[in-house]
This record gives structure tokens, C-alpha cells and sequence, in this order.
């Protein structure tokens, strides 16, 4: 067994004013995320969307916390917050979906792109490429605040986490911040020039539709170590997140289908 690092979730604090490691892992996300698509775009003859680049990021942000937060509402805690609707816009007592921040992204996106004439999947990709870095780094954070942890283990790296119980338990952040962070970025970025190939089974929004599949395909396993939602529980043999990676690997199963299949018929 591990020790767990019990690491204070206050990074700083001054007077009232708190910095806390997850608000920070948030914030290195977005710039990691900025810089990237900068870096990227450097690269690329892309007019529009360099016009657009400062806007697009702010409506990119609105739309991942009101879409993180109206998923958790919806997928996770629907009876809590119709009794209690003031409580909604309260995202600064935690409670954010994945799920629900990748449905935001999609639609604000498509949104701001259709709105200001920028080709949404090629737009789309270069962001996708650098989504996993914001991933790894609010595992970490959760890590950190020791919640969302994993089922009981006697496995020799399992922790003992403060709100745990005293059995120890798979440190399914790190498993997490690693695979759906480092992995996925390395092949993501690696791939990132694939659309400008001009391969037929690679046009533009093809990054999007592996993320979807790649990210479902290891959240899904990586759900089986972690713990499931206490007000929840598994919904037959399944979490609530396994269930709504199911959803997304055909979503981006079908979105690849159909991307090669209007690229095929051009």
C-alpha cells in the first residue's frame, strides 16, 4: 500500500481569498490548450479562424462550464437540483461532467464557426489535439482534493483516501491523468497532420471522431477501478460514465462514417 500525499487543496491563501490546485489545474489547461492551438496555427494557413482566435476561446470557455455544469445537473443529479434549481449556476461547489463539457464544446463551436464563416471540423480538430493536456491536469486536481477515487483494492499502490473509509483504493485519478491525459495527447498530437494528407480516411474532423472514440474506449475500462457515484451506483453491470462513453464511442464511430462518406462522394 501507498501512502496517500494528502496534499492541502489550498495552494494559496490570502485573507479570504483562496488559490486552489484545481482552480490552478484549470487555468494551466486553458493555457496549455491556447499556446498549442497558437503553435498550431502558425503552422497552418487557417485566415479565419486567426481573426477569430481570441473570440473563439472565450465562447469555447463559456461553453465548457455551462455545459460541464448543465451535464452534471442532467446526468448525474437531475432529482437534487429540480428541487433545488438556485443551486445550478452554484459551480463553485464543485460538480462538473465531462460528458456534458464535451456536448458545450461541440455546440458552442459549431455555433461561433457557422456564425463567423470558419470550417467548423478542420477548426475543431486543431482544438481537439490539445484537449488531453486540460484532462490529465484536472485528474491531477481531483487527485489532490482526494475525491473521485477509485473502488477497494488490495493491490500494492492502493491508497487510503481521507473520505475512503479505511480500505485502500485504486488511485483511478492517476490512472485517469495518465491515460486519458498523456496517452491520448501523444497519439492525438502525433496524428494531428493527418487531415492535411488529403487521405480519404482521414479528412477534417476525423481527430474529433477519435477523440470521441479513443477517450470512451479508455474511460469506459477505467471505470471498472473507480468508484461509482454514491447517489447513483451502477445502473445494471454499468457506472453512469460507462454509459455515457458507450454513447460516445458510436457517436464518434458514426461521425467518422459519415465524414468519410461525404469526403468520398466530393
Amino acid at each position: 500500500m501507498l501512502p496517500y500525499p494528502d496534499i492541502d487543496p489550498v495552494l494559496l491563501q490570502i485573507g479570504p481569498l483562496q488559490v486552489r490546485w484545481y482552480g490552478l489545474m484549470y487555468v494551466l489547461g486553458f493555457a496549455a490548450a491556447y499556446l498549442l492551438v497558437k503553435y498550431q496555427l502558425k503552422q497552418r494557413s487557417f485566415p479565419r479562424l486567426q481573426e477569430q482566435f481570441e473570440n473563439l476561446n472565450i465562447a469555447l470557455i463559456i461553453s465548457l462550464i455551462i455545459g460541464g455544469r448543465l451535464g452534471y445537473v442532467l446526468f448525474y443529479n437531475l432529482g437534487y437540483y429540480l428541487a433545488h434549481p438556485w443551486e445550478i449556476p452554484a459551480t463553485w461547489t464543485g460538480g462538473m461532467s465531462f460528458h456534458g463539457a464535451a456536448i458545450g464544446l461541440f455546440v458552442g463551436g459549431l455555433w461561433f464557426c457557422r456564425k463567423n464563416k470558419i470550417p467548423f471540423f478542420k477548426a475543431a480538430d486543431i482544438y481537439m489535439v490539445t484537449i488531453p493536456i486540460g484532462l490529465g491536469l484536472g485528474r491531477l486536481g481531483n487527485f489532490i482534493n482526494g475525491e473521485l477515487f477509485g473502488r477497494p483494492t488490495d493491490l500494492p499502490w492502493g491508497m487510503v483516501f481521507p473520505g475512503g473509509g479505511p480500505l485502500p483504493r485504486h488511485p483511478s485519478q492517476l490512472y485517469e491523468a495518465f491515460f486519458e491525459g498523456l496517452v491520448l495527447f501523444v497519439l492525438l498530437w502525433s496524428l494531428r497532420g493527418r487531415p492535411y494528407q488529403k487521405h480519404r480516411l482521414w479528412p477534417h474532423g476525423s481527430l474529433v471522431a477519435l477523440f470521441f472514440i479513443s477517450y470512451g474506449f479508455l474511460r469506459f475500462f477505467i471505470e471498472y477501478t473507480r468508484e461509482p457515484d454514491a447517489h447513483i451506483g451502477l445502473i445494471g453491470p454499468f457506472s453512469m460514465g460507462q454509459i455515457l462513453c458507450s454513447l460516445m464511442i458510436i457517436a464518434g464511430l458514426l461521425l467518422w462514417y459519415q465524414l468519410v462518406r461525404a469526403e468520398q462522394q466530393k
